[in-house]
Parts: structure tokens; C-alpha cells; sequence
């Protein structure tokens, strides 16, 4: 799982919203993702996969755990058929090296927008949302999001994040989307999902949602650090994998004698 480079807006930044460019419309419309609607929970993975639509392709916008305030990102394929780094498509800084995760929270920094470490492990997601598409509609998405790939250069905490990039592709298939991207990815994926499955209040809390994500003690990777949480668990679950403090040896300190004679 990548560490430092995924996204998060800064706590201060609550509730400033960002209204997203106006919609284009495939056909495929939020009203007709809630035609079919399904819940399941993916193999090692605590989050509900969420499935609306129908159609053998799909377009699945999540959110993961990453060593900073986590990561939101999109996964598309063919219903049965595992996706590959090529199916994952996000924003956020390029390399390793946290550097440019922490300056990017002030001036614009070089971005990448493919598969970045721990994308495919369900075990790290925190929240999924697919909708389903026939062919012609799943090829109208994946070409917009090749498109978007290839014209965003920079990644900015605050002006262009990864929430801001999915939810560009969430805009282009007719889906609402929440109001600010200065948010936890956890919580934008989330009210995405509220906000298109028939959840209309959901806009009125995304605020109040975001606060509550902010005392989650496991909420990110350095939250996960300070509880020694350094894993998630069969279940699922972050857990502590620190190892039983061992019991200290015992030592036996037998008489002591004083002697006033010099050894030689």
C-alpha cells in the first residue's frame, strides 16, 4: 500500500465546497443505476460492494486505507474477469517519495493517474461503489476516463484531488455527486453511493460525516502508527500485529562482600 501518496484534504477544509463542471450525460442516469440494485461483501474486504445497474461491465469508484487519509480511485472491467493495473484509474502524486504528497497541499505537484500500490486489495478498501453497463456505454466511460488520464498533469490537495477526479467520471455518467472534494475519500465514495441509491438527505451530512471520520482511530495509515495498527486481518479489520512485550529476565544478585585486600 502506497505511503504518503495517497489523497486527503486537510481537516481546516471542512465544509468549503467545490461545485463540479456541469454534467455529460451518457444516458446512463442515476435514476436507471437504481433500476437493479445488489449488496455484497468482496472476499477479505469490511466494505459492502454496493452494485446498481446492469449490464456485464462495470465502473467501481473506491476508496482505500493508505499510510496518510487514504486514497479515492475507480476500477473498470467486465463483470467476472479480474481487473488489472490497467483497469485502475486515480490522481495523485508521482513516485514514492511523500515530498510531493505534503507540498502538493500547498502548490500543485506532477501527478500520475494509474494503479498505485494496494489499488487491487480488497483488504485495504474502505468503501465500493459499482454500476453496471452494456458494452457501448462502458466503452463512452473508459474513453473519457483515457481522456482525463492524459490531461491531468497535477495533483493539488486543494484545487484538484482525487476526489475531484472521480468524481469528474462519476459526473460524466449522469451520477450526482457530493458537493466538496474536500473531504475523506472514505466519506465522498460514500455519500456517492447514498447520494445515487436513494439517499437524497445524504447532501445535508456530508459535513457532519466527515467530522465523525475524524475521530474514527483507524481512519488512516498514521491513526493505524499511533494505535500500532500496522495490518488488517483476515475479517477485514485493522488489527495490531505488535508482538507480546516479552518478560524480562530475571537476575539474581547473590551477597555481596567487601574485602580490603588489594588483588594482585
Amino acid at each position: 500500500m502506497r505511503h504518503g501518496l495517497s489523497d486527503h484534504i486537510r481537516p481546516v477544509w471542512l465544509g468549503v465546497a467545490f461545485i463540479l463542471t456541469a454534467l455529460a450525460c451518457l444516458g446512463l442516469t442515476a435514476a436507471n443505476a437504481q433500476d437493479t440494485r445488489s449488496i455484497v461483501r468482496a472476499p477479505n474486504s469490511r466494505a459492502a460492494l454496493v452494485t446498481v445497474g446492469s449490464g456485464d461491465y462495470y465502473v467501481e469508484f473506491r476508496s482505500r486505507y493508505a499510510w496518510d487519509y487514504g486514497h479515492t480511485f475507480l476500477i473498470h472491467g467486465r463483470v467476472g474477469v479480474p481487473p488489472t493495473k490497467d483497469s485502475v484509474a486515480g490522481l495523485s502524486p508521482v513516485g514514492d517519495d511523500s515530498t510531493a504528497w505534503v507540498i502538493g497541499h500547498y502548490v500543485p505537484v506532477p501527478a500520475e493517474t494509474g494503479w498505485t500500490d494496494g489499488d487491487l486489495e480488497d483488504k485495504y478498501a474502505t468503501s465500493r461503489f459499482r454500476v453496471l453497463m452494456n458494452k457501448d456505454e462502458y466503452d463512452r466511460v473508459v474513453a473519457h476516463v483515457r481522456e482525463l488520464q492524459a490531461s491531468s498533469h497535477v495533483w493539488s490537495a486543494e484545487l484538484y484531488n482525487c476526489n475531484a477526479f472521480v468524481g469528474d467520471v462519476a459526473q460524466f455518467m449522469g451520477l450526482k455527486v457530493p458537493a466538496s472534494t474536500l473531504i475523506y475519500p472514505k466519506i465522498f465514495i460514500n455519500h456517492l453511493r447514498l447520494m445515487n441509491t436513494g439517499h437524497p438527505e445524504a447532501a445535508n451530512t456530508l459535513v457532519s460525516d466527515n467530522v465523525k471520520e475524524m475521530s474514527n482511530p483507524t481512519r488512516d495509515g498514521r491513526a493505524m502508527i499511533a494505535n500500532n495498527v500496522y495490518t488488517i486481518g483476515p475479517n477485514g479489520e485493522p488489527e495490531s500485529r505488535r508482538a507480546p512485550a516479552a518478560a524480562p529476565p530475571k537476575v539474581t544478585i547473590g551477597p555481596v562482600r567487601v574485602s580490603s585486600k588489594t588483588a594482585n
